[in-house]
């Protein structure tokens, strides 16, 4: 006889599947075990892709990395305890970011609660607003109408990912708490059956859902900048074009491409004569790479423009925002005013873009010296170390529109954002709260979503290399990430791990020019951690590359997982 307990998980998770879920993650728990092994017996079946990792927090990156390549919700299954709140960074980053995501929690039943009993503290709220909303069920137990309590509970939290402020309209996009306590028995055979045609549900994205909302109509008369942040998308170059404006994209944007890209906004927004001619504003996603932008927003004396994204905050520097509009439209009516001529305007940006891109790193060559010194030249190139810049290039060089690139955030993710040329592919960081908290567990996921197929579907080989460009504290900030289950796929990655041997952004800081052996105590942290030994622990192929010329060669050469130790100065 089946259990009240995996009847209802079953039940729970395969209207979760006829809904659209393809993914979920499984930390293993006693009190999770029903929900854990229904969701074990349906990726069996073909239903879903099932992914088990010991550790809660890197579950949840990795949930979280599934979801952002998918656009779907991906469910995410822990037991009680602190295992809730390990989930708990990966809520917020889905929170801030606009990421679906379903956070399934097992809890003791409501008698055990508050008595002191193993493994129980208060799971609803512990989220506190980072979730859409919170359901809390108590244990089934065999009453007529559980199962289709189930079934609704599934179908009313499924929809909860995507929520519409009623007084504004505004769609969210993030996280929801789905907590159902089980009592014993805990779990018992079970059997999936027939999952069904997929149910209609709302559009998770908000590009398809404007209907009804602020759409602002805008002519190219006026001298704009268009300036794209984390989560912008190709929407934002459509409309610098459309604009005939210069196109600020930070490099995680989805919009760092086109004729109108100016690479080096940070100087540009400095530029006198920039700003000067200014007149509008319009900002697409979350901008979060530098002081400038901001900045130049919050001085209040241009009129700007926030088309609003799917995240927890609409961007408002200095609370200096003249209105939230929820779309642009482009249009060309013939009674433009302002500048009759806008590549005046956009013209000398792009120029000094390109000027600006065409900098190198190396003195010019001696085109006067004899064969013998352009080779020693050339060779000494060849061996010379490898700065930031140098990797950061290498790496987009190797990057193409089938690949993945995911940027922790580290110092690298600002030398890639400086330097790197237009050129439309994937890149992902989590930047709704700029941390550094499950970066690889996000490119695993990433990693795994864009090479297999849709459940039930037959694998092939992956098409496309995801890359994850960065540093150290990062990388061994989430080091557990690195410990793949034997007996599921394994993904086409590259870890590329600039190792300066600790937090060098902060050098950036004012403070770090007073600062001595205390700042690089507290800031700096330093570490000496053997990669390679970390590497082979967890079974990862490991290049160590420390010359130029070595680079390009070792970022083509992708088999199977594999981390690239690029050492560098401080």
């Amino acid at each position: 006889m089946t259990a009240p307990s995996s009847a209802y998980a079953g039940a729970l998770l395969t209207e979760f599947i006829r809904r659209g879920v393809t993914d979920v993650v499984v930390a293993p728990g006693s009190r999770s075990q029903a929900l854990a092994l229904a969701a074990a017996e349906l990726d069996a079946a073909g239903a879903v892709r099932l992914h088990v990792r010991f550790d809660e927090r890197v579950a949840a990156f990795l949930a979280l990395g599934l979801s952002i390549e998918t656009g779907r919700p991906t469910l995410i299954v822990t037991t009680s305890g602190t295992a809730v709140a390990e989930l708990h960074p990966a809520v917020l980053e889905a929170h801030h970011s606009g990421v679906p995501l379903i956070v399934l929690t097992a809890d003791r039943p409501e008698d055990l609660r508050g008595i002191g009993s193993n493994q129980t503290t208060t799971h609803v709220g512990v989220y506190g607003d980072a979730v859409r909303r919170t359901f809390d069920v108590g244990a089934p137990t065999g009453e007529p109408g559980e199962i289709e309590g189930a079934v609704a509970l599934a179908a009313a939290a499924f929809d909860a990912v995507r929520e519409i402020d009623a007084d504004t309209g505004r769609i969210s996009i993030g996280p929801v708490h789905v907590n159902v306590a089980f009592t014993e028995p805990l779990s018992s055979a079970w059997t999936p059956g027939e999952i069904g045609a997929a149910a209609e549900s709302p559009a998770l994205s908000s590009a398809a859902s404007t209907r009804g909302r602020i759409v602002e109509q805008l002519s190219p008369g006026r001298r704009t900048v268009v300036i794209a942040g984390t989560g912008a998308g190709p929407i934002a170059e459509e409309t610098a074009r459309a604009l005939d404006a210069p196109l600020f994209a930070e490099i995680a944007s989805g919009a760092h491409f086109g004729p109108n890209l100016a690479v080096p906004y940070r100087e540009l927004i400095r530029d006198e004569d920039f700003l000067d001619g200014l007149e509008r504003i319009l900002v697409f996603g979350h901008p979060t790479l530098s002081r400038e932008v901001p900045w130049l927003i919050a001085r209040g004396d241009v009129e700007t423009i926030v088309v609003r994204g799917t995240g927890a905050d609409d961007y408002n520097p200095g609370h200096a925002v003249d209105r939230f509009v929820d779309a642009v439209e482009v249009v060309r009516d013939g009674s433009d005013d302002g500048d009759p001529q806008p590549s005046a305007w956009l013209g000398p940006i792009v120029a000094a873009s390109r000027a600006y891109l065409a900098q190198q790193e190396d003195l010019a060559p001696d085109v006067f010296g004899g064969a013998k010194a352009r080779a020693e030249r050339e060779l000494a190139a060849v061996r010379a170390p490898i700065t930031r810049r140098a990797l950061a290039e290498a790496v987009w060089r190797a990057t193409w529109p089938k690949d993945r690139l995911v940027v922790a955030s580290s110092r690298l993710v600002r030398v890639l954002d400086r330097w790197a040329p237009g050129k439309r592919v994937a890149v992902h960081a989590n930047r709704g709260l700029a941390g550094i908290d499950g970066t690889t567990s996000t490119a695993i996921g990433i990693a795994l979503a864009s090479q297999l197929r849709q459940p039930g579907e037959e694998a092939t080989a992956p098409t496309g290399v995801t890359r994850l460009l960065t540093g150290d504290l990062a990388f061994l900030h989430d080091v557990g990430a690195l410990a793949l289950p034997a007996d599921e796929p394994r993904p086409h990655i590259q870890v590329i791990v600039g190792n300066d041997h600790g937090g060098t952004i902060f050098d950036g800081l004012e403070v770090a020019e007073l600062a001595g052996a205390a700042f690089d105590r507290v800031m700096l942290t330093p570490q000496q951690v053997d990669i390679a030994q970390l590497a082979a622990a967890y079974g990862w192929s490991y290049r160590r590359v420390e010359q130029r010329g070595d680079l390009d060669p070792a970022l083509s050469a992708v088999d199977g997982p594999t981390i690239i130790e690029v050492p560098l100065e401080r």
